[in-house]
């Protein structure tokens, strides 16, 4: 028979049983500093990929369609210009559609709304907070600025000038126009206002007797046809008369008083005004003759108007 050492095993016991509560008992160890302060990441921006070619035809269904999919995940009311401002090569991607930018180009553009826009596999992004605030708050320091006799329309944040665009004003005569079926007075109305209304798919009519435009005669004596290119409605003096802003496809008539009313400019500036000026931006339209010029000093004008 084996005699059993108990004193033995009870002492390998104790030792087992020690051990534990050192174990259990040793302290534990004061957790880094950095790894119990909150840490602040900065405002994620999401990205969206583009997955098609979008043309000019499509570009403003397509970013509708962004607009409405993405707006339910950012912290702010996402709009078109808001979504273009922060993605501004778009901006400068439209401006170069203009024809004669791309006739400098040696590029010949017979249908602009064939045109690439945004092209597939690229990524557009999504302002974060931040961003849309600094964006939101531009909206709201923008003006523009419209000097008759200077032909001159001007965009200013603040005091700051942006942009400064040659452009065509009314004519100093009246006319019976048939589409209002009157007699106009076609000079461009001054005062003050707003930018309240945009067509994105404009149509383009000749005032005087109606007739619908489908094509073009370039300064170039080539024809090509009409681009798709924003109309931007104006409110002057709380009245909306149908004076536009608008694209011309005659550059040389800039620097003159040439339209029915409208102020028209470059294809490519219509762009850049149209995204500059969203809903609610204010306009003044005025007629100074006396202004600065690039030295500084002062300049008369010639009285376009007569007045």
């Amino acid at each position: 028979m084996i005699k059993v050492n108990y004193s033995f095993f009870a002492f390998i016991l104790l030792l087992i049983i020690l051990a534990m509560c050192v174990i259990f008992l040793r302290p534990k160890p004061i957790p880094k500093k950095e790894s119990i302060m909150l840490r602040v990441e900065k405002p994620s921006t999401q990205k969206i990929k583009i997955y098609n070619d979008i043309t000019v035809e499509n570009y403003f269904s397509f970013i509708d369609s962004l607009v409405i999919k993405y707006d339910s995940v950012t912290p702010y009311q996402l709009t078109e210009h808001l979504l273009v401002r922060a993605n501004p090569w778009i901006i400068d991607t439209l401006k170069n559609t203009d024809y004669y930018i791309q006739k400098a180009r040696d590029s010949f553009i017979y249908n602009q709304k064939k045109m690439v826009i945004l092209k597939k596999g690229i990524d557009l992004i999504i302002p974060n907070l931040k961003q849309a605030n600094e964006i939101l708050s531009s909206f709201k320091k923008t003006k523009i600025d419209v000097n008759i006799p200077e032909f001159k329309l001007r965009i200013y944040e603040d005091s700051t000038q942006l942009f400064s665009f040659l452009v065509r004003v009314g004519k100093d005569t009246k006319r019976y126009l048939k589409m209002s079926d009157r007699v106009q007075d076609l000079k461009t109305i001054t005062g003050k206002g707003t930018i309240v209304g945009y067509n994105l798919y404009p149509d383009y009519y000749n005032p005087v007797n109606s007739h619908r435009y489908f094509v073009t005669n370039r300064d170039d004596k080539q024809i090509t046809k009409l681009p798709q290119i924003p109309f931007i409605e104006t409110q002057i003096n709380g009245l909306r008369n149908g004076q536009l802003i608008h694209a011309t496809t005659n550059p040389i008539t800039l620097g003159k008083a040439y339209s029915n009313g409208c102020i028209g400019t470059e294809e490519g500036n219509v762009w850049v005004i149209y995204y500059y000026a969203p809903l609610g931006t204010k306009i003044t339209i005025r007629y100074d003759l006396n202004i600065k010029n690039k030295n500084g000093k002062d300049s008369l004008l010639v009285n376009v108007y007569e007045f």
